[in-house]
C-alpha cells in the first residue's frame, strides 16, 4: 500500500507546489511508484509535471474523479514512474459541491459522509498500485486542504523564513491534529522544511533558528534557499533542463533525510 505525504501550510509563497513536484520526480527517479495528486485549484503542480496548461485537463480532474469516487479514468501518465491526478481552478468549486451537491456543470451529484474524507476514499482503489502517493496543497485552510491531511500518513510542512508563516504554523499543526482525530490515517508531521531562505536577511536566519527551537524534533536539517534555477523549474520543467542538476541539488538532502524518516516509521 502506498505511503502517502501531503506538502502543506496555509500561506503562499512558500515553495509548496515547486517541492512537490521535485519529491515527486526524485522519488519516480529512484525508481519507486509514484501518483502526484493536484488539491491546489492554482493547478501548479499539475502544469509543472505535464508541462501543459491546466486548464487542458478541464473534466478530467481530480475534481471530477472525488465527484464519482473514482480516479482511474483521470489518473494523467507523465513517465514510467510517475502518474499525475491532476487540478484546475474548477477545483475551487469542490466546497459548493459538498454542500450542495451542485457541480461546476451545473448537474447534481448528491454527496453524502464525511466531507473531509472524499479524496482518501477515492484514492481507495489505487494505493495498492503505488509506492507513494504525494499530495499539494492550496495557500489556505480549506476543504481541499483538509482532504489532503485526512488522506496522508505523514505531512510535510513547508516554512517559508518569515513572520507570517511563523505565525502560521500552529493553525496547521492543529490541522494536522484534527485530521489525526478525525480521519483514518493517523496522520502525523514528519518535518518541517525550512524553505524560499535568503542567505542576505538577518531575519531569516532569525526565523530559521526559532522554528528550529519551537520544533527540534521536527525540523529537517535541509534547509532549501533561493535559487535562479529552482524558480526556472516552472519555465524549463524536468525534461531537457540543462539546469535540472542545479536545481535538484539542494533537495536531494531534504529527500533523503525524509526517506529516512518513513523508514524509520
Amino acid at each position: 500500500m502506498a505511503i502517502t505525504i501531503t506538502m502543506g501550510i496555509q500561506k503562499g509563497g512558500c515553495g509548496k507546489s515547486t517541492t512537490t513536484g521535485i519529491l515527486t520526480h526524485l522519488l519516480s527517479r529512484n525508481g519507486y511508484r509514484v501518483l502526484a495528486v493536484d488539491m491546489d485549484s492554482q493547478g501548479n503542480l499539475t502544469e509543472l509535471l505535464s508541462e501543459q496548461p491546466s486548464n487542458e485537463c478541464m473534466g478530467k480532474s481530480v475534481l471530477e474523479a472525488m465527484q464519482e469516487d473514482n480516479v482511474e479514468g483521470y489518473i494523467l501518465n507523465i513517465t514510467d514512474h510517475l502518474d499525475l491526478l491532476p487540478a484546475n481552478n474548477f477545483l475551487a468549486t469542490f466546497p459548493r459541491w459538498l454542500y450542495t451537491g451542485k457541480t461546476y456543470k451545473g448537474d447534481t451529484i448528491p454527496f453524502s459522509g464525511n466531507p473531509s474524507s472524499v479524496l482518501d476514499h477515492a484514492l481507495e482503489s489505487v494505493r495498492d498500485r503505488y509506492d507513494f502517493i504525494v499530495i499539494d496543497t492550496p495557500p489556505s485552510l480549506s476543504e481541499q486542504t483538509t482532504n489532503a491531511l485526512c488522506a496522508s500518513e505523514y505531512v510535510v510542512v513547508l516554512f517559508e523564513c518569515s513572520n507570517w508563516c511563523y505565525s502560521a504554523i500552529p493553525n496547521f499543526m492543529d490541522s494536522i491534529h484534527g485530521a489525526n482525530e478525525f480521519g483514518k490515517r493517523n496522520t502525523q508531521a514528519i518535518g518541517v522544511l525550512r524553505t524560499m531562505n535568503d542567505v542576505r536577511r538577518s531575519d531569516a536566519k532569525a526565523f530559521n533558528e526559532l522554528i528550529a527551537e519551537d520544533y527540534p524534533d521536527l525540523v529537517f536539517d535541509t534547509v532549501i534557499t533561493r535559487k535562479a534555477h529552482v524558480g526556472r523549474l516552472s519555465l524549463y520543467g524536468f525534461n531537457q533542463n540543462a539546469e535540472l542538476r542545479q536545481a535538484l541539488g539542494q533537495y536531494e538532502g531534504f529527500y533523503k533525510e525524509l526517506i529516512s524518516r518513513v523508514e524509520g516509521k
